[in-house]
Order: structure tokens, then sequence, then C-alpha cells
């Protein structure tokens, strides 16, 4: 009962963190106009995404332009592109191992390869979540670098936008969801096998061992 529970539970979470991830990856929303000295008061906001960058009008108009060529990119978001992507896909390859082994459904009939394949969809799940954490950490870093470099004029410098805290629960979720499928591993397993005690020999007043236990 406990591992069915723990299945659940992480499988429940690391699709909600798989979902966030892929939304993460979608949002133009990276980077986001930083309000500072004499841009305080401006007439449009820009959005810098992976895939499109945005430009919202202080009248709610909002126009927004894909990215024309990958390699003209720079070299962190190319390699955020290509991290979240595989992200997404070991994300539904986790989901469809999971699925199989899961104890709610008849895919394999042996418990204990059942309890395997939901600890190798657990691990999927984990490094699903450590590629989504490091592009957004390094993207995180840089606008920090850039935001308290002086040689940046404060029109060129960006703040954290709400995609990167976005696809950090994604990351979060991943880890914790891959983490409890991989304790229900464990969990199986202890119940597979539970520790065998031998009886202990007691010793009758006349110093004999006693007979009784030797049926």
């Amino acid at each position: 009962m406990l591992t069915a529970c723990l299945e659940v539970l992480g499988l429940a979470l690391c699709v909600t963190g798989s979902l966030l991830a892929m939304v993460a990856c979608g949002l133009p929303m990276w980077r986001v106009s930083a309000f500072i000295d004499s841009n305080i008061l401006v007439a449009q906001t820009l959005w810098e995404g992976l895939w499109m960058s945005c430009v919202v009008q202080s009248t709610g108009q909002m126009q927004c332009k894909v990215h024309d060529s990958m390699l003209a990119l720079e070299q962190d978001h190319q390699t955020a592109r290509a991290l979240t992507v595989i992200s997404a896909v070991l994300g539904i390859v986790a989901l469809a191992v999971t699925v199989a082994g899961a104890q709610c459904t008849n895919c394999i009939r042996d418990e204990t390869i059942k309890a395997r394949v939901v600890h190798a969809g657990g691990v999927i799940y984990i490094i699903s979540g450590l590629f989504v954490l490091v592009p957004l950490c390094w993207m995180a870093h840089r606008i920090i670098l850039d935001f308290n470099n002086p040689n940046i004029p404060p029109s060129k410098k960006r703040e954290i936008g709400a995609a990167i805290y976005v696809g950090w629960a994604a990351a979060a979720l991943l880890l914790l969801g891959g983490t409890l499928l991989c304790c229900s591993f464990a969990q199986t397993v202890r119940g597979a096998n539970p520790m065998k005690y031998t009886p202990t020999k007691t010793i009758a007043v006349n110093g004999e061992f006693n007979k009784n236990l030797y049926v």
C-alpha cells in the first residue's frame, strides 16, 4: 500500500513538473526589461525568450517575433534550448516507463521487475530535472552578472523573468517526484525480502537445550 502511494504521489509530481518545464521552455519571459535609474518610465517592455522576443506597449498591445536563426543566437540561448527540449523528451520517456511498471498496471507481471522499471523511471525524471535546472541557473547567473556590470547601460540591463521561476518550480517537482519513485523501489525490495530471524535457543533448568523447539 505504501509503495502504491509513493508511486502515485511521485508520478503526479513528476508529470506536473514536466508540464511546467514545457511551459517554461515556451514562455518568452526569460529575460525582461529592468526598470532602473532613468529607465523607470518607459512606453514599452521587452521580453526575451528561447524561441521569440516580445514587445509589450504601455497600452497593452503586444508584438512578438520568432528568432530568425538559431545560429545567430547567443551560446546561452542555444544551450538552454537544447537542454530544455531534451528534458521534455526525457519527461515523456520517463512517464511511459513509470506507467509500464506501476502497481496499477498489468504491463509487467513480475513484481521485482516492475519495481526496477519504476526505479528506472524515477532516475530518468531526476535526470530530466537536472537538464532543465542547469540552463535556468546559468541564465539567471548571466542576468545577475550583466545587471551588476557598470559597463552595461541601464537600457540594456535585464531582470530574471517569470519563465525562470516557473522552470525552477518544475525542476524541484521533477527532482522530488523522481526521488519518491526511487524510494518506492526501496520499499518494494524491503517488502519482498523481509529480514528473517532464527529462534534463540533456550537452556532448561537442568542445563540441556529445550527440546520443545525441535518439533
